[in-house]
């Protein structure tokens, strides 16, 4: 039986699900005790004494690997489909298969993205805490038909956002240099980052963070855009410059923000952002739902089973 650490927030708020399925093939799942991540340190001290590892968003670095390798650490996959905390040439070079599990929560996290766009677009939960402390607010709303949302991203998110973007009258401007045409979407329209940002009521980042995109989204850029644009990110929160949308944010430039990701994790509690009443915030939670997190842990554990 091989022993496997579980750092991944959503699997473990399901654990008890995988305990049989992985003992099946020879795992025995160890629940870790992290609220978002781990730190290097501990990881270092825990990783050499697991077989496995199923790794969330914690920092997968070339030091926490070869502390693992060191001791038991044989194998490691990534739950879900981001990648960008991992380091994989670190694995190549010590000997440590690995993988990740793509293409599982394009509808679920579209489905937030939605979810938020229609939430800024109309500040449903600005009302929403108004009433609960007492009042009765009524601002006045945009209407999303005819408006233009610029997606950052087309892989399976951005595309599964775009479809439902799409279905509520929206017009869309697709920016990924690594997906050419219109990705079998009618009516999509392409630019180059940042072109045409000017004309966009929306912008919606779904895209994978790597070293040509951190803080994409600048001081620079935010002046480019429209006066009250909305912002909302499900993708990874280096993508946006925190300091720069705060600004944009306090000058009024920015008309709101519906942020599932920040630059840091949990979000601080001294981050200005907290004061921003019209923004939302979520808890880096889009993809998980009951269903998704059952589909992707089951295939983390086959995919690491089958490295073993």
């Amino acid at each position: 039986m091989k022993d496997v650490l579980v750092t991944c927030p959503p699997m473990l708020g399901q654990i008890d699900l995988f305990m049989e399925p992985a003992a099946e093939k020879g795992l025995r799942l160890h629940p870790a005790k992290v609220t978002q991540v781990m730190t290097e340190a501990e990881l270092m001290d825990l990783l050499p004494g697991f077989d496995g590892w199923i790794i969330g968003d914690d920092p997968a670095t070339r030091q926490v690997f070869s502390a693992g390798r060191a001791g038991r650490l044989r194998a490691a996959v990534k739950w879900g489909i981001g990648v960008d905390n991992v380091d994989f040439d670190a694995c190549k070079d010590l000997g440590i298969p690995i993988i990740n599990t793509p293409q599982m929560f394009g509808a679920e996290v579209a489905d937030v993205a939605t979810g938020l766009v229609i939430g800024l677009a109309r500040q449903l939960f600005l009302i929403d805490r108004g009433v609960r402390a007492g009042g009765w607010p009524k601002p006045a709303g945009i209407s999303l038909a005819g408006r233009t949302v610029g997606v950052i991203g087309l892989g399976d998110i951005g595309r599964n956002t775009v479809t439902r973007l799409q279905a509520l009258g929206l017009k869309a401007i697709a920016y990924d240099p690594g997906v050419t045409g219109d990705a079998g979407l009618d009516g999509l329209t392409r630019a180059a980052w940042p072109d045409r940002v000017e004309e966009c009521d929306f912008l919606v980042f779904t895209c994978a963070l790597n070293k040509h995109n951190f803080h994409m989204l600048n001081a620079d850029v935010l002046a480019r855009c429209m006066p009250g644009v909305r912002i909302v990110n499900v993708a990874r929160g280096p993508l946006i410059d925190e300091a720069a949308l705060i600004a944009a944010l306090q000058s009024g430039h920015v008309h709101s923000a519906a942020l599932d990701v920040f630059e840091i994790e949990p979000l601080p509690m001294d981050s200005p952002l907290r004061s921003m009443e019209r923004c939302i915030f979520g808890s880096h939670n889009g993809s998980n739902t009951v269903d998704a997190v059952i589909r992707a842990s089951h295939t983390a554990i086959e995919r690491l089973s089958g490295f073993f």
